[in-house]
């Protein structure tokens, strides 16, 4: 850089910074950004965790970071934030936050909304008419009242589980009595399956079908299957088959019946979900227990506890993916790619959708919902992801 040069950028530095002063003394911020002195703030990162959980509500903790590349704090009067928990369309929870102010680098702004627990059965009727798949969104609006403008920072997350899929199998297991009437084992059961009825708001039935042979002499009648079903301890549904069936001797025939979860006990399951200390945190256990009476020859009954067919499940999700911040990286560009993010921002191009869960559920994540994990940062122009003043 030659004399005059240095002379002309110290002299407009030195402009600048006496005008920077003028306007931030006297108040006039949004002139400064109208200037280009002062940089506009953007979002940086969202973190979301579950925090306290009651009977009634689920608290949702936000820690929005936001990104103020001036050398000087910002206040920001006149901003609010709001800020919504979407469960495949069913809006969960929504808060939000007035009078925002940032100060230089990184600031943290901590938002909590609370998940209404009766939203549950809603969702878990959505998350089962929908192949067990939910898509998670949140969405946060930035408005400003002095500019009269907003932006809107999303982010979406799908969980997917599969809570039926083991109790489909083709092991045979032996049924034993355990009674003097007879000698065991009295049936063989060859086969189980079990998929979801139609679901209604009030409950969720199990259509299911057991595969048995009568490997005796003389014909049984079963005369009632009872089922008795838990989630974490929970009672979430118990009842028995309306109709008997016969088996005849040294022969197989397919038993069908239907099961039922009651949707008004979700929400008390949920609270189990959530509890460290029941089996961890967003874990449980779905148990289904089967007893048979059974008829013999001479007319006596007995009842016949299944074990061999007591169906256990472990549940898992990572509903926020705790722990996982989405970030934009320095340039505030506002996109993320669906493979790994860099520091900077960008995508490396490794696709990271559908990553695999212990239990074999899948969490895919976008920032907007589609398949390309784009994020939705948009209020009729391109603001880059700003924070609007």
């Amino acid at each position: 850089m030659n004399p005059s040069d240095a002379v002309s950028a110290l002299v407009g530095s030195k402009l600048k910074i006496a005008l920077l002063g003028v306007l931030v003394v006297g108040g006039t911020v949004g002139g400064a950004f109208a200037l280009g002195i002062l940089g506009v703030p953007s979002v940086a990162a969202v973190d979301n965790t579950f925090g306290d959980v009651t009977n009634e509500t689920t608290a949702i903790e936000t820690d929005l970071v936001v990104s103020n590349p001036n050398p000087v704090g910002v206040g920001l009067d006149g901003v609010s934030v709001n800020y919504t928990v979407s469960m495949n369309d069913i809006e969960m929870a929504q808060g939000g936050r007035e009078g925002v102010r940032v100060g230089t680098g990184n600031s943290t702004l901590e938002l909590e909304t609370r998940l209404r627990n009766e939203e549950i059965p809603p969702w878990w009727v959505s998350h089962v008419r929908n192949g067990e798949r939910t898509t998670l969104d949140i969405d946060a609006t930035a408005t400003s009242d002095r500019l009269g403008r907003g932006v809107d920072f999303s982010r979406s997350r799908e969980i997917q589980t599969d809570l039926l899929g083991a109790f489909n199998s083709d092991e045979t297991r032996p049924v034993n009595a355990d009674s003097p009437l007879t000698d065991d084992p009295v049936l063989y059961v060859n086969e189980t399956r079990g998929e979801w009825g139609s679901v209604s708001e009030s409950e969720t039935p199990i259509d299911m079908a057991f595969t048995v042979y009568n490997p005796n002499f003389e014909p049984y009648a079963v005369t009632e299957i009872g089922y008795d079903i838990t989630m974490n301890g929970v009672e979430m549904g118990s009842g028995q088959t309306e109709e008997g069936y016969v088996i005849p001797s040294e022969s197989t025939e397919t038993i069908e019946f239907t099961t039922a979860l009651q949707n008004r006990h979700l929400d008390e399951w949920w609270v189990t979900h959530l509890d460290e200390d029941v089996r961890g945190h967003q874990v449980s256990g779905l148990r289904i227990e089967f007893h048979a009476v059974i008829e013999f020859p001479g007319g006596e009954e007995a009842t016949v506890p299944l074990d061999a067919l007591t169906y256990e499940e472990t549940i898992e999700t990572d509903i926020f993916g705790e722990g996982d911040d989405v970030r934009n990286g320095s340039d505030s560009s506002g996109s993320e790619g669906g493979g790994n993010e860099t520091d900077d921002g960008t995508s490396d191009g490794d696709d990271t959708s559908g990553n695999e869960t212990d239990d074999g559920t899948t969490e895919n994540e976008t920032d907007d919902g589609s398949d390309d994990g784009t994020e939705n940062e948009s209020d009729g122009d391109d603001d880059d992801g700003v924070l609007p003043v």
